[in-house]
């Protein structure tokens, strides 16, 4: 029996690719390895949004080959495969790609050794990825945006969603085999049924929670804000139910309307922060992570105030800040680029600014008492727990034995600008 091994880099729905590619070789009768020595196939789940992801890819691309020394096949998946297929075959000739729209036709790369890379995504078949306790099962390929920093719209270009009732099954086998958080993934969750014409994001989540029973969480992922506004009255009825985290991803990138213009990105500021302010009104608890990037062509020292300024102001639960890389086959690749020492500058301070909003935030919850649901295990060996609006709690002192997919009552004892920390809550008798 040949053996397949499997490495996935980049986003959420990156990994749950994974997962449909592992359940159809694993049905074709491969066996699936966790070692590349034990391998007898190769499968690289490649990401190339930012150049230091691609430098990273890269790398690891060269030494699989030289590890393998052309002795065994190699399969580049994702992203990369599609957006860059020239840098790909470059560096490793020998290399079957495979685009995002073909991962279902993933053994008959690897049979044939041919490129998959055209065609369209084949959304009857959707297989949950299930790690430890949590399941990422994506909703939909592609989005509605067209924004000009982007590579991956290359590799993804049209929207493609899963029907309720394939995401609703893909559901149910996860909570049969353990997973007690979902995680409803996409490019632009909100994006969700754009191309269907008769079911959006919250119709989606709501059949999910009265189909499937069990004790489990549902995560949304990532949105923009354009659809988000398109979705609002309806995705904050369900962010209401005690199954759904009080959670959402909403990418802000700049708080400068004319870098926004530029970026290509649907809102303004004015609007993100309406919405942000609309979500806080209605659904109480909720935590906002967002996503800004430093340096895009455009931001001058004022732009980047008034980014400074916004983080301060809408007091974001979790911030990832990116310095603008250029990307090729994009637009703005072509516009007139902020300096790099610029660039790194004014990331730096940022991240200080988002390091001291993060510790005021979380330091609200020292000494309270949260209930978490129990869903990994720490790069250090310790337990993490999600509260009911998605903050992790490194549980102190408890190894993973047994804890795994409970729920526990947590005393919060300290907390950093990333996350909290505490211990299991026993009470007296």
């Amino acid at each position: 029996m040949a053996s397949v091994y499997f490495e996935t880099y980049g986003c959420a729905l990156n990994r749950a690719d994974t997962a449909l590619m592992k359940s159809l070789v694993a049905e074709r009768g491969y066996r699936v390895v966790e070692r590349l020595e034990e391998a007898d196939v190769v499968v690289v789940n490649t990401c190339t949004v930012r150049l230091d992801t691609e430098q990273r890819v890269l790398k690891r691309l060269s030494e699989v080959r030289r590890t393998l020394g052309g002795s065994k096949r190699v399969v580049v998946a994702g992203c990369m495969a599609a957006a860059q297929p020239y840098t790909v075959k470059r560096l490793l000739p020998e290399a079957a790609l495979v685009s995002p729209q073909n991962i279902t036709r993933l053994v008959e790369a690897i049979e044939s050794g041919r490129d998959l890379l055209l065609g369209e995504r084949d959304t009857s078949y959707l297989k949950p990825c299930v790690e430890g306790a949590v399941a990422a099962i994506p909703i939909a390929e592609g989005c509605a945006g067209d924004c000009s920093f982007c590579i991956t719209k290359l590799a993804r270009r049209r929207l493609r969603s899963y029907s309720p009732r394939a995401v609703v099954g893909a559901v149910e086998e996860a909570v049969k085999r353990g997973a007690v958080e979902i995680e409803l993934t996409a490019q632009d969750s909100c994006s969700y049924g754009l191309d269907l014409g008769s079911v959006r994001l919250p119709d989606l989540v709501r059949e999910v929670l009265d189909r499937v029973p069990g004790d489990y969480m549902v995560r949304i992922g990532m949105t923009n804000p354009d659809t988000l506004a398109g979705v609002l009255d309806g995705l904050v009825d369900v962010l209401r139910d005690p199954r759904v985290y009080k959670y959402l991803h909403v990418p802000l990138q700049s708080a400068d309307d004319g870098v926004l213009k530029v970026m290509k990105r649907r809102y303004t500021y004015d609007e993100y922060r309406g919405l942000v302010r609309e979500l806080r009104r209605k659904v109480a608890g909720i935590s906002i992570a967002t996503d800004v990037i430093v340096g895009h062509p455009g931001e001058d020292e004022e732009a980047f105030r008034r980014t400074v300024e916004a983080v301060v102001e809408l007091q974001f639960d979790k911030v990832h800040v990116a310095q603008y890389t250029v990307r090729p086959r994009t637009e703005s690749a072509g516009m007139p680029q902020v300096p790099e020492g610029v660039k790194k500058l004014r990331s730096t301070h940022l991240s200080r600014v988002v390091e001291e909003v993060g510790a005021s935030v979380n330091r609200e919850y020292l000494g309270s008492l949260a209930q978490v649901v129990v869903t990994q295990r720490s790069f250090r060996g310790s337990v993490v727990g999600r509260t009911a609006n998605y903050k992790p709690v490194v549980l102190l002192g408890e190894d993973s034995g047994g804890l795994l997919g409970t729920r526990q009552t947590v005393l919060v004892t300290a907390a950093t600008f990333y996350d909290l920390r505490g211990r299991i809550f026993y009470p007296r008798s």
